[in-house]
């Protein structure tokens, strides 16, 4: 099919075909297929929408449509005629200003497209009885089976729920839960070696963007009305860097000072890395640690595209570093691989993912290089550990387990270091945060700031 044959539907329909079959990751194949078409010949707002929107509801789609298929399950349909149907229930559940005729019509266009003959008629049939029959879906009530309600309702995988509800209780988890499925704010951080925030400000207002500053971080934007970043002439000019509010506060967490040397033991794809930079006045050495060596050309480039000088990139694996580094380093960032459950908003696929077993993976892994970071800090040094989840198991367990089995570390009040606003839970002088969506309206993130005592 060529590009003029195709639209925001279309589109839709082969970036969620690509994740359930190809296990792509959704915020990269949507941005590869938009690349394709110069602004104003696609939605791409309602593309985007469309995609984000089924993966966020995927639970309460499939439970909603489970009620109308005659015989048939969701399960039993190929995966091109079960994503024409969720697209037309998201259609027809969450889209107000999409008419339902024109939701059931178009999907059946898909249908007749990518289906089996007769298949257009199937689907036709079952959305136009969703549409007659939304109001009469039987949803599971909060008050009768919490679990359930959040697993359809507001569509979460059960084990997650499970985990969550143990964790944090149902009133945080409802809120969590529902705070995932809200799109997350589009935050940029000013990169002040070459501007101020308030310059850019300007600049990006007279781009056409809306503009307002984050709440916690200094250095940080929130913009509305993005083009894409491609041939944008501020990204380009490295004026600024995307990165989240939450992202930004790991580095305000470790603050190295300039001429210090810097760890950053899992780097890629350099936004810690040139943030460190920029708090350093882009004076001293920073050794940017990736296992992979295509991800150590990302930081390369935004290096260069930032003006940032003061880094120099390695390839090799977190765990391996401890004797190389052996107490030189001042300040060790280790943004731990993790479940990435803090992200929801943003990569509503990972929700569909993960699996409990995996965590327990994780958390071996990051139990040896938080291991091997400790190692490569001086006496009076600081090691900041964080990660995008929200898991007791990665996080403040992970910590916990770290402090007993190393003496000669302590936990870091980080008071200093971060605005008291964030502290809701009182967990700054404990040394760590665990930041959440609906509490402050950044990535779920965990931050804790370690101190190697003095020989």
């Amino acid at each position: 099919m060529t590009l003029a044959g195709i639209d925001a539907r279309e589109l839709a329909w082969q970036v969620l075909l690509a994740v359930e079959e190809k296990n792509a990751y959704v915020n990269i194949a949507l941005d590869r297929a938009l690349e394709r078409f110069h602004p104003g010949r696609l939605d791409r707002a309602f593309a985007t929408q469309l995609v984000y929107g089924v993966l966020r509801s995927r639970n309460t789609l499939d439970w909603a449509l489970e009620h109308f298929l005659r015989g048939r399950t969701l399960a039993g349909q190929t995966p091109p005629v079960r994503i024409i149907l969720r697209l037309g229930a998201y259609q027809l559940m969450f889209m107000d200003r999409v008419p339902a005729p024109a939701a059931c019509n178009e999907s059946a266009r898909l249908a007749r497209r990518h289906g089996r003959p007769g298949t257009a008629g199937f689907v036709n049939g079952v959305l136009r009885s969703l549409a007659r029959g939304l109001k009469e879906i039987p949803f599971p009530a909060w008050e009768e089976d919490p679990v359930a309600h959040l697993t359809v309702v507001h569509s979460h995988p059960r084990w997650l729920v499970h985990r969550w509800l143990a964790e944090l209780g149902p009133a945080q988890t409802r809120e969590l839960c529902r705070a995932d499925n809200t799109p997350a704010p589009n935050t940029i951080r000013v990169n002040s070696l070459k501007t101020s925030r308030e310059e850019l400000a300007v600049k990006l207002k007279q781009a056409g963007l809306t503009v307002e500053y984050t709440r916690y971080a200094p250095e940080g934007l929130i913009t509305g009305g993005f083009p894409s970043l491609h041939d944008f002439p501020p990204f380009e000019q490295g004026l600024f860097q995307a990165q989240d509010e939450a992202s930004m506060l790991a580095g305000r967490a470790l603050s190295p000072v300039p001429g210090a040397l810097v760890l950053d033991l899992a780097a890629a794809p350099g936004g810690k890395t040139t943030h460190l930079a920029q708090l350093m006045g882009n004076r001293g050495e920073i050794v940017a640690c990736d296992l992979h060596r295509h991800k150590l050309k990302l930081i390369a480039d935004n290096c260069r595209r930032l003006g940032v000088t003061c880094v120099r990139t390695l390839e090799a694996d977190a765990r391996q570093l401890g004797e190389r580094f052996a107490r030189r380093a001042g300040y060790v960032l280790l943004d731990a691989p993790c479940s990435g459950l803090g992200v929801l908003r943003r990569r509503p696929d990972i929700r569909w993912r993960r699996t409990e077993d995996e965590i327990k993976t994780l958390a071996l892994l990051q139990k040896e290089m938080l291991a091997a970071a400790a190692r490569c800090v001086k006496p009076g040094g600081v090691l900041v550990y964080s990660t995008c989840t929200i898991s007791r198991a990665e996080n403040q367990e992970q910590v916990a387990a770290f402090l007993a089995a190393h003496p000669d570390f302590a936990a870091a009040d980080l008071t200093a270091w971060l605005p008291s606003g964030l502290d809701r839970q009182g967990t700054f002088k404990q040394g760590y945060i665990q930041l959440l969506p609906h509490l402050h309206d950044t990535d779920g993130f965990f931050i804790a700031r370690l101190h190697r005592k003095m020989d």
